[in-house]
């Protein structure tokens, strides 16, 4: 028992003498909740440094809990620095923010995550940087659109939606060779699919910084919004870090708590949906009602020998994740879709991906690219991301649904 020192209760307990011994140790990391620091004196208050992470300073700068799970999605996905951010959409925010300027020129896959696609046209546009559209399975069309004030391109493997596959290690190349920075969301390939650090696995070709919606696939759960921004330039670090503080962007701790128990089994739920997806994917390709099926490691899916180049390179199975679509026929009418996608029982009607529960989406691919992609065949497109449930279930749910409302 600790004697009392003041006369008041309330003085005694926030003063309180009682330290906990430090040799403690379990699964988790400890999760550091603050706002205040406390500093031992005023030198220390004026010399400790937050960007280079030797020390605290801030509860917006980062705490132990922060730094540890920064420091393991670098692990993750090979890069050097990370900053978190509150969702996955703010990560390409904060990336974009850090880089460009007013008269500055971004390049963005026609085929990129929408959220993306409208910052450009908004924000962007409104601080005077220009953008542009490319078609991303066409290397070409990204170095005839490079303009003398590009300052960034962005990548997406595969691409929203569509999934189609480019050349990553192509147009990579192309703008290493104008010395223009790449940035990847790297969110469907998660640092397991293939290294955006180290593309070639020679260490002579990377993308510049990669943006990963840590909603998905590191949360797994479907209930924590966050992201990171990661990249092995230190100069670009440190303009990252800087316009993180400069518009107040931080975590919480109890989020970031969420993730680190996460992450040691992302691997393992990784491969699992990802073999789920393959599973359905295949049965909709015997599916009369199905025109194509848009998944990366589905061979006649589009871009599907850069998936082979990049994620199987050794001829293996390689990674695909737990995402595709399929295009159903076109004779369908919009409302026989949605009346499907409604009928369907254990695939849940929601954005994202990552989490326990099977989800499915119908698009309208007219309204999301500057025009119909060559690639695509004509159609309805829907999308799924598979969750944990056996794929047996999944497939008579999906057939039971098709039986329902897609009969020709």
């Amino acid at each position: 028992m600790t004697s009392k020192k003041n006369s008041h209760i309330s003085t005694d307990l926030i003063h309180h003498g009682y330290t906990p011994p430090a040799e403690f140790d379990s699964p988790q990391p400890g999760t550091f909740k603050a706002s205040t620091v406390f500093f031992p004196n005023v030198a220390a208050m004026r010399q400790r440094e937050w960007k280079d992470k030797s020390a605290y300073t801030y509860g917006t700068h980062g705490t132990p809990t922060s730094f540890t799970l920064e420091e393991r999605l670098c692990t993750l996905e090979g890069g050097k620095h990370c900053v978190l951010t509150p969702s996955g959409l703010s990560a390409l925010a904060v990336a974009s923010f850090a880089v460009l300027k007013t008269g500055d020129h971004v390049l963005l896959p026609d085929n990129s995550y929408g959220p993306n696609k409208t910052l450009a046209e908004g924000e962007l546009t409104s601080f005077g940087i220009s953008h542009t559209y490319y078609d991303a399975m066409d290397p070409q069309d990204l170095a005839s659109k490079i303009q003398s004030n590009t300052q960034l391109v962005w990548l997406e493997a595969p691409g929203s939606v569509s999934m189609e596959f480019p050349d990553l290690i192509e147009l990579v190349k192309i703008c290493q060779s104008r010395q223009i920075l790449t940035a990847l969301d790297n969110t469907w390939g998660a640092g397991l699919a293939f290294k955006p650090f180290d593309l070639l696995g020679n260490g002579s070709l990377s993308v510049g910084l990669t943006a990963h919606a840590l909603t998905k696939y590191p949360s797994g759960g479907g209930d924590v919004l966050m992201g990171s921004v990661m990249t092995c330039d230190d100069a670009l670090a440190l303009k990252l870090k800087m316009t993180m503080m400069r518009l107040g962007i931080c975590v919480g701790p109890n989020d970031v708590e969420s993730i680190l128990r996460s992450l040691p089994t992302i691997a393992l739920r990784y491969a699992s949906q990802d073999r789920c997806a393959r599973q359905l994917a295949s049965w909709w390709k015997d599916q009369k009602a199905c025109v194509q099926v848009l998944h990366p490691a589905i061979e006649g899916s589009p871009g599907h020998s850069h998936w082979q180049a990049l994620c199987a390179p050794n001829g293996d199975q390689g990674h695909a994740a737990g995402l595709f679509s399929v295009m159903l026929h076109p004779s369908f009418t919009q409302s026989q879709v949605d009346a499907f996608c409604d009928s369907l029982k254990l695939f849940k009607l929601g954005y994202s991906w990552g989490g326990p529960y099977s989800l499915v989406v119908p698009y309208k691919i007219e309204n999301m690219r500057s025009h119909w992609p060559s690639h695509l065949h004509q159609g309805h497109l829907v999308r799924f991301s598979t969750g944990f449930e056996d794929p047996q279930d999944l497939i008579m749910d999906l057939s039971q649904g098709a039986k329902q409302c897609l009969n020709f």
